[in-house]
Order: structure tokens, then C-alpha cells, then sequence
């Protein structure tokens, strides 16, 4: 069975997180991603453990398989002009380069987008930073958290009174960089359908975290209505749509229409609460809901939610999520081969389902750095006798341990 996007070549030149989301999920669905990585370092996320037990190089680490299963692995050294030939050569025969790197890198190294485009007119050359490719901001560093900050979503986290509560998922990084990212490529290789033409799509990690505001700011920008922590009605100001400690851990009440409500309160006997749906915190009536949650344990709330249809599941640890029978029956754990490891690797699974041609998160293991470096090369067209000539200039490497050296493009 066809994958949906085979016969799509990326080259992927980001590292951490964004970049490796957006180009992990364009891998599960088919796409041919080559990471472009250093003759140094690599990925930084190779760096980072745990390792799973018996690992040995750094194609093992628990964080560095979460993102990079379905790729292949070249390095490429752009500060050697060979090396950026190499890197032109692949952008030729590619159909979308994605890069993470601060603004103007690639231009000041000779192979940003326009030398891109001189080479493949149809290129679709995905930039994601934290600010945006203009702007005042485009040359700051940042993180996550930072972004989140700014663009007032952070300030908008937590309890009225309290402090910014950051959130275990990053937010930022994740859905306004590597969803949206993925979400441009995909526009603009369906634009290229008509046009012949490739482009740049240009992904603020701030603008794509800001968009999750959207009815937020969007009664902001209309009505001129300024919130305030904990004053949201989907975010803790309502004693209807809230967690709630109970006997002897959390649930979840997301009671927000009446019917809901109503089903809630009928179903614990305190219809005197029906007309109180709204109530904010510390009120007396929100003091009565948390006493009632606090008479029974979480499990005898997960069975009466199976009777009483009022929108309340329980707050699980992320143990338990993993190994529910939502995420089982979703297949959203899945086994992955993995050479050197002992036994399967588990990680996520695909959480998009297609019903006709569904992605496949087993293709390939994830990479070791430089694993297939003559391979790629071979394919560009590439002589063996080439390659080596490559390697010992220092523009390409083999696997780690052949002609590694400084970091090839490190800021």
C-alpha cells in the first residue's frame, strides 16, 4: 500500500524540537526526509538522554528516537565550500528544505533560500524560528516558555491570583512551530501543483503559538474586552468546566451546556446547584461542588460518568494514559525495531488516521549520525571515488567517528 506523501524528498537541516516534529510527521505519511546534520555534533537532540538500556551510539536516546523514526542521516560540512556544493546538488533533487536556524544563517553561509531557488526553481524552503524571518524580534534567542510569554498566552495560565502556570506540553514549539510548519509545506507543495513554483514558508514558533488564542483575542480585538488569569470561562472561571480534587486524586468536570449540568447535578442528588451552573470559584456554590467530588474516588467517578453523561473523566498520570484502553485501541503506542535494542521500542503513534492510505511509524529505525551518507551521495549522482575525495576535504562524513570534527554550522 502507497504511502500519501512518497515520492516527497525533504531535507531536514532543524534539530530539537519543531523542526523534528514537523518532519516526523511528514516521514509517518511517506515523505523521503534526510536529516542534514553537522560533522560535529549533529542534532543536539542526539545528546540528550536516557538511553535505552545497551545503547551505544547516539541514534539510541529515548528523546532522539521520539522524533526520528523514518529518516536517514547525511553530514554535510557548509563551512567547506565542497560541502555547500553537496548540500546545492541535494537541494536540486529535493522537493522541501526545512531549517530552524536564526534568521539570515543560511544566507551568510551562500545556500539560504534564494541560492536554493537559483538551483530547484519549485523548492519549498520551510523556515521556523522563534520571531519570524522579519520583524524586531527576528534575531532573538528563545525558547517555549519565552514565546509563550509574549504572545500572552503564559499570563492568561493558572488560577486568578496566582502565578503563570507553564504547561507540560510545549505548546509553542509544537503547535505553532512543527503543526504549523507542516500545515505550510503541504499548502505550498499543493500550490506547486499549479504554479510550477516552489516558496518560502516563513513560521513564527510566536505567531503560530498567538493563533491558539483565537476566541480569546478574538473578544479582545472585538469587544475591547481585557482578560486576566483565571478569567476565561475555558480556563477555570467557572465552577461548571473545571478539575476537581477528589478522595483520592483529580477528575475533570467539562459540564459546559446545561444539558451537562444538569445531568451532573441530578446525578449526585443536588439539584439546588442547577440554577448555579456559572458560579465562579470560591464561591459558596463551587465550595458545595468540591465537597460532593470529595465524597468519592476518582474510580467511583469514572463509573458514574459511564452512567450520568455530564462530560467528567479522571485526571490520569501519564502512566496510566499510555496504557489505557483509549490510547491502546487508537494505537497510539506503537512497537518500533530498533537495531541494538533489545527488544521493541515504544513510542507514539500516528495521531492522524487516513482510511484509505494510513501513514507507517516502522518504515525505518531512527538514524545513527551519518549513517547514510555514501548512500544519499550515491544517489545525487555521486561516484564512489567522489565520496571519498569528499570525506577527506571534510565536506561530508560517514558515520560518527569518520572525519568528525568542529561543528560544521553551529551558530
Amino acid at each position: 500500500m502507497s504511502l500519501p506523501l512518497e515520492g516527497i524528498r525533504v531535507l531536514d537541516l532543524s534539530r530539537l524540537l519543531p523542526g523534528g516534529f514537523c518532519s516526523l510527521l511528514l516521514a509517518d505519511f511517506g515523505a523521503d526526509v534526510v536529516k542534514v546534520e553537522d560533522l560535529g555534533m549533529g542534532d543536539y537532540v542526539r545528546w540528550s538522554p536516557p538511553y535505552y538500556e545497551g545503547a551505544e551510539d547516539t541514534a539510541k536516546g529515548s528523546l532522539f528516537l521520539s522524533l526520528n523514526r523514518n529518516k536517514t542521516s547525511v553530514r554535510i560540512n557548509l563551512k567547506e565550500q565542497a560541502g555547500r556544493e553537496v548540500l546545492l546538488r541535494l537541494v536540486a533533487q529535493a522537493d522541501v528544505v526545512l531549517e530552524s536556524f536564526r534568521p539570515g544563517v543560511l544566507d551568510r553561509l551562500g545556500v539560504g533560500y534564494e541560492a536554493m531557488r537559483a538551483v530547484n526553481p519549485g523548492i519549498v524552503y520551510c523556515a521556523i524560528s522563534g520571531y519570524g524571518q522579519d520583524g524586531p524580534m527576528r534575531d532573538r534567542s528563545g525558547h517555549d516558555m519565552n514565546y509563550l510569554g509574549l504572545i500572552g498566552l503564559l499570563g492568561l495560565t493558572g488560577e486568578a491570583g496566582g502565578p503563570p502556570v507553564q504547561a507540560a506540553g510545549q505548546i509553542a514549539d509544537l503547535g505553532g512551530g512543527g503543526l504549523m510548519a507542516a500545515f505550510g509545506i503541504l499548502s505550498a507543495l499543493h500550490e506547486r501543483e499549479r504554479s510550477g513554483e516552489g516558496q518560502l514558508v516563513d513560521v513564527s514558533m510566536a505567531d503560530g503559538a498567538l493563533s491558539w488564542l483565537a476566541m480569546v483575542a478574538g473578544q479582545y480585538l472585538c469587544d475591547g474586552v481585557v482578560p486576566e488569569r483565571g478569567s476565561q470561562l475555558l480556563a477555570g472561571s467557572v465552577i461548571c468546566y473545571r478539575p476537581y480534587q477528589c478522595a483520592d486524586g483529580w477528575v475533570t468536570l467539562g459540564a459546559l451546556e446545561p444539558k451537562f449540568w444538569q445531568n451532573w447535578c441530578r446525578g449526585v442528588g443536588r439539584e439546588d446547584l442547577l440554577e448555579l451552573q456559572f458560579s465562579k470559584p470560591d464561591s459558596d456554590a463551587h465550595a458545595a461542588v468540591q465537597g460532593v467530588f470529595m465524597e468519592r474516588s476518582r474510580d467511583q467517578w469514572t463509573a458514574f460518568a459511564a452512567e450520568h453523561d455530564c462530560c467528567l473523566e479522571p485526571v490520569l498520570g501519564l502512566d496510566e494514559a499510555l496504557d489505557s484502553e483509549l490510547v491502546a485501541a487508537r494505537d497510539m503506542v506503537v512497537e518500533l525495531d530498533q537495531p541494538g535494542a533489545e527488544q521493541p521500542v515504544r513510542l507514539l503513534g500516528l495521531p492522524v488516521k487516513l482510511s484509505r492510505t494510513p501513514g507507517d511509524a516502522n518504515r525505518l529505525p531512527g538514524p545513527a549520525l551519518g549513517e547514510h551518507t555514501d548512500a544519499v551521495l550515491r544517489a545525487a549522482g555521486y561516484g564512489d571515488e567522489e565520496i571519498a575525495a569528499l570525506k577527506e576535504a571534510g565536506a561530508v562524513g560517514g558515520p560518527a567517528g569518520e572525519n568528525t570534527t568542529a561543528a560544521s554550522f553551529l551558530a
